[in-house]
């Protein structure tokens, strides 16, 4: 019932993913930092109408162009959590020092750890996931296995954890408590570079792996 294609944006190529109910082709673009053109095409090609915007963090290559966009769409934007709203209000400021056209906007919803959002007939549980940023929040569902990490976790590494109001702990904790318990064999696409599975990065993970963590 859920597919998803994988538009890297921006200069700083965050995965922007288009997100989508088979049964309705109603979709949303998650973290459509930039590139809107092409985030716009990719919709048209796959014959998926647009009904929201979801953000997993308010880091300019995220959501820089998410204000613009669900203008120009005439949607809403739905997260993250509202701790993320110190670097939204930055957006336009960070923009120009990336080179990335970014505007401020104010969410339709701020999301907590326990909702659910829905997209199409989809609907996907909502777990905040500070760290990185503190009011990150990371898209389920569950019946596809397949989790949107944002910059939480990546294959082979973790989210930054040296910006202003990070958190290298509270990431951690955010990791083995939120995203191990959804299952080794969940999928997730991640903010940059290639998806992987949790199990994969309990595994192999130099920073999460069980075995490091067990050491420390």
């Amino acid at each position: 019932p859920l597919k998803a294609a994988i538009i890297p944006v921006t200069p700083l190529q965050q995965n922007c993913t288009l997100l989508w109910c088979t049964k309705t082709m109603r979709g949303a673009f998650v973290d459509p930092g930039g590139d809107l053109p092409r985030l716009k095409a990719a919709a048209a090609q796959h014959g998926v109408m647009i009904e929201k915007i979801l953000l997993t963090h308010g880091h300019i290559d995220n959501c820089g162009g998410a204000g613009i966009l669900a203008k120009e769409l005439g949607v809403e934007i739905e997260g993250p959590e509202e701790a993320d709203r110190f670097w939204i209000a930055r957006l336009e400021d960070d923009g120009r020092n990336y080179g990335i056209p970014a505007k401020v906007f104010e969410p339709e919803r701020w999301l907590k750890d326990g909702d659910q959002v829905t997209v199409g007939k989809l609907i996907l549980d909502v777990y905040h996931c500070p760290g990185h940023t503190p009011g990150h929040v990371v898209f389920h569902h569950p019946p596809s296995k397949l989790a949107l990490v944002g910059d939480v976790l990546f294959q082979g590494s973790i989210g930054r954890t040296d910006f202003p109001m990070s958190n290298h702990q509270h990431l951690i904790d955010a990791i083995t408590t939120r995203l191990w318990p959804l299952g080794d064999d969940t999928a997730f696409i991640p903010g940059h570079g290639p998806p992987s599975s949790f199990g994969h990065e309990r595994r192999t993970n130099p920073f999460v792996a069980d075995r490091v963590l067990a050491r420390a």
